[in-house]
């Protein structure tokens, strides 16, 4: 199976253009190429996984990844896939956001001896000259074409500003100096962002005449990554100290019975052939599935070390073997104890499993608290510091969030 063929088979592709010239350079290992991250946070998400697993994928087998830091038009904020108008961030905090995401990329693309390439936009973007602009760029593009894109006809109803409409320029306009400092040849992106990618491959050639070589290539990167990268409490960060590996884990092993094939495919660089070998599997043996799924995940993103304790305190959560001790755990000072004993929504706001009584208080009442596997009916219910002593008692809310809490 060539390279291509393979992301073919994993679900990644969704839209090509001039596929036999994108296969020759993939499978050849000739593709320079180029996903862009928008710096809207001091750490990147899940939602972002599939594009630096696919950058990791193509890099493996000797193409050269870009990865494009959209430091320039952060300034004006992306209405891609958007209704709204993005919050503009100051140049500090963007710089910020930059560096936190090279050391997380760092993690899945090989940056030494040239093998890839971190860029940021606002390198071009920020020095242009709006008559240059006008004159080299405004006469390839059709108003009227751009007007039919997707991402401006979502924003028509509520007023779209001139700000927002530049963004496909500005971003056809990465792909060119792109194609002119670095040779790049091919972008990658989501079904959003086809219009845009689109615009840059038209610019490149209509520019630089029809012997100019760039490509686009469309993977699923947003309407699925995007789907996997928000739970019911928001995003699930890449960056530990955000969301910890344990709880990193905790979301694959609950994805549902119906994603975690795919989610195996496109995400691991387990085997096809063995993956496919699980598509039999029923009951039980899904859960197993997700085990694999959040171990590799896990082991991709935080390291050996840390997927083997979260599969440990995972084991001790759900299977009653393993340890505790690598759970996220809460601690209760003597303070946190009145005549004895704490209720079992304090704890819960002590751990950071709710944010307000209120909250925890919804949360009982729905029925969905258990502690040690039992349901919490009482609101009012509550543990003394004897009974939270050694391993504490483990609570769960939902399906997704757990804590142990111990008292000292």
């Amino acid at each position: 199976m060539t390279v291509y063929e393979e992301l073919v088979a994993r679900g990644l592709i969704a839209q090509v253009t001039d596929e036999e010239e994108i296969k020759e350079m993939i499978n050849n290992g000739k593709a320079v190429f180029y996903i862009g991250f928008d710096p809207t946070a001091d750490s990147l998400h899940v939602g972002h996984f599939m594009a630096l697993c696919l950058m990791k994928r193509l890099q493996m087998a000797g193409n050269k990844p870009i990865a494009l830091i959209g430091g320039g038009t952060a300034m004006i904020g992306d209405p891609s896939g958007r209704t709204d108008m993005r919050q503009m961030m100051t140049t500090e905090t963007i710089a910020h956001n930059c560096e936190c995401f090279k050391q997380q990329m760092s993690r899945f693309i090989d940056f030494s001896d040239g093998k890839a390439m971190m860029v940021n936009n606002a390198d071009w973007l920020m020095g242009l000259n709006y008559i240059e602009v006008l004159r080299e760029v405004g006469p390839h593009f059709s108003v009227n074409r751009m007007l039919t894109a997707e991402c401006y006809k979502q924003r028509m109803e509520k007023g779209l500003s001139f700000l927002e409409f530049n963004y496909m320029i500005m971003q056809s306009y990465d792909f060119l100096a792109l194609f002119q400092k670095y040779g790049c040849n091919m972008q990658f992106g989501g079904d959003d962002q086809w219009s845009n990618m689109l615009g840059g491959t038209e610019l490149i050639r209509r520019k630089l005449g029809k012997d100019a070589y760039a490509m686009t290539i469309n993977l699923l990167l947003n309407s699925e990554g995007k789907k996997m990268g928000k739970t019911q409490s928001g995003a699930v960060w890449l960056d530990p100290n955000k969301t910890t590996p344990f709880e990193f884990f905790q979301y694959w092993r609950n994805v549902g019975d119906q994603d975690v094939i795919k989610c195996l495919k496109m995400l691991t660089f387990l085997p096809l052939e063995e993956i496919q070998k699980m598509e039999a599997w029923e009951g039980s043996q899904l859960n197993q599935a997700k085990e694999i799924l959040a171990f590799e995940l896990t082991k991709l993103v935080h390291g050996q070390e840390e997927a083997d304790k979260a599969l440990e305190a995972s084991k001790a959560l759900f299977a009653g073997g393993g340890s505790l001790e690598n759970m996220p755990t809460t601690e209760l000072a003597e303070d946190k104890f009145t005549d004895g004993a704490i209720d079992i929504i304090t704890m819960m706001v002590e751990a950071g499993m709710v944010n307000t009584r209120s909250e925890g208080r919804r949360a009982i009442e729905q029925g969905g608290v258990t502690v040690d596997g039992e349901k919490v009916t009482d609101i009012g219910q509550k543990f003394t510091k004897e009974e939270l002593a050694g391993e504490g008692r483990i609570v769960k809310k939902g399906k997704k969030s757990f804590n142990r809490i111990i008292s000292k």
